[in-house]
């Protein structure tokens, strides 16, 4: 009977793993390589979310200087690329603020 045992152990955790396995395949393994589908929001039709658009300019050097004035302002700022040009987007409550800022630079 001692003989037997070391096999026996052998196979019971063999077939453990391979439970162990299909289990942890079961449940992490399916599905991830879908993406998931992207559903338009129609009370928002930029896609912008809480940014509004405070300028667009025609290269990505001039949105990062506009980027840090307004930075150095104290707003939060982030530059976005879509149709060929960069837009600065700002917070809703942040975009008179960045205007006047942006504005106050174009006079200079």
């Amino acid at each position: 009977m001692l003989e037997g045992t070391p096999a026996v152990a052998l196979i019971g955790a063999l077939l453990m793993s391979a439970v162990l396995f299909v289990a942890l395949r079961w449940t992490f393994g399916t599905g991830r390589n879908q993406p998931a589908p992207h559903l338009p929001d129609p009370d928002d039709p930029t896609g912008d979310g809480l940014l509004e658009e405070v300028s667009r300019v025609p290269t990505e050097a001039a949105a990062l200087v506009l980027r840090s004035r307004l930075g150095d302002a104290g707003i939060r700022a982030t530059v976005g690329r879509a149709d060929g040009v960069y837009r600065l987007l700002v917070f809703h409550s942040d975009a008179v603020n960045a205007r006047v800022v942006l504005s106050r630079g174009a006079l200079d």
